[in-house]
């Protein structure tokens, strides 16, 4: 693959960009990126008040940029389902899905259908709302989706027989199922479009190693003053947290089934490379199995 230099990415006029998360952190450093390439960006934000702060701060850096706010609350399948249905009511094009928004180590909670909070917003509500607007990714030529996983992914597996913890809560072990189930979702979406005919839409994976960004807001307090004090030294700040996701989402080279990380020590930090993922991530049975659950956790048929 040829080199990658953001300077160096056309200029995108006329294309549509949704990124969830947007308000904040990574979503918001990638919403910058894409600003300064002229895609429509639409801020899937669950807090508007915050989003439009993060939309004017966005506006001031980006004069002639082209912004739209829609509500999306990931933690309720409801709303997500309001979300498609308002964009597909305003949009005749979509580009780029950028699944960012992702909750972190909280105390044992569930979305509003009952799902355990982070395997409900990281992954299911994604997996619903690239269902409801997969047909408007598909009739927009070259469209990518870009979901976001973790090196948390390689802590543990996905957990069939108990996918809410139910039985008892263990919040690392929770996270890595939901970044697990991010990285698997990409590699078998990939899998399904690369059998359609006649379709280049593809699908892609990122993560941004270890970014000092507020997901770690529920780490114990002496972890955050650890994280805040020597974080800026040697991980990546948010802006460049979010480069494997744009180089993912804007790199003319990137293919289809691709997973970009940070390509320094041990992945935490560095520019944005092709990385591999761990062999849990590419069982292909596992992937179905889980895809088969996704559909009926959210009561959707996602098919291509």
């Amino acid at each position: 693959m040829e080199g990658y230099i953001f300077e160096k990415i056309p200029d995108q006029t006329g294309k549509v960009a949704i990124v969830t998360g947007a308000n904040v952190g990574l979503g918001f450093e990638t919403c910058s990126f894409l600003l300064e390439k002229n895609l429509t960006v639409i801020m899937a934000c669950r807090d508007l008040d915050k989003a439009t702060m993060a939309r004017s701060e966005l506006q001031n850096n980006h004069k002639s940029a082209l912004i739209d706010i829609i509500h999306l609350d990931l933690s309720d399948l409801n709303s997500v389902k309001k979300f498609s249905s308002e964009f597909n009511s305003k949009y005749d094009r979509l580009d780029l899905l950028i699944n960012n928004a992702g909750v972190m180590f909280p105390p044992y909670q569930t979305t509003k259908q009952g799902f355990e909070l982070q395997f409900g917003v990281n992954y299911l509500a994604h997996f619903l709302l690239t269902g409801l607007l997969i047909d408007k990714i598909l009739k927009t030529e070259n469209s990518r989706i870009i979901t976001l996983s973790s090196l948390a992914h390689r802590w543990g597996d996905v957990y069939f027989d108990d996918i809410n913890f139910q039985r008892g809560y263990d919040k690392r072990k929770a996270y890595g199922q939901s970044k697990l189930a991010c990285l698997m979702f990409a590699y078998e979406l990939q899998r399904r479009l690369s059998e359609l005919s006649n379709k280049n839409t593809i699908s892609l994976a990122a993560h941004p190693g270890i970014s000092t960004t507020n997901l770690g807001r529920y780490l114990p307090e002496f972890a955050q003053t650890i994280f805040k004090g020597i974080g800026p030294l040697i991980f990546n700040n948010p802006r460049q947290g979010a480069e494997p996701t744009v180089r993912a989402a804007l790199d003319p080279h990137a293919t289809g089934g691709e997973y970009y990380g940070p390509g320094g020590f041990r992945e935490y930090s560095g520019k944005p490379v092709l990385v591999d993922s761990n062999s849990n991530s590419k069982d292909k049975y596992k992937a179905n199995r889980l895809w088969k659950l996704s559909e009926k956790m959210t009561e959707f048929d996602f098919s291509l």
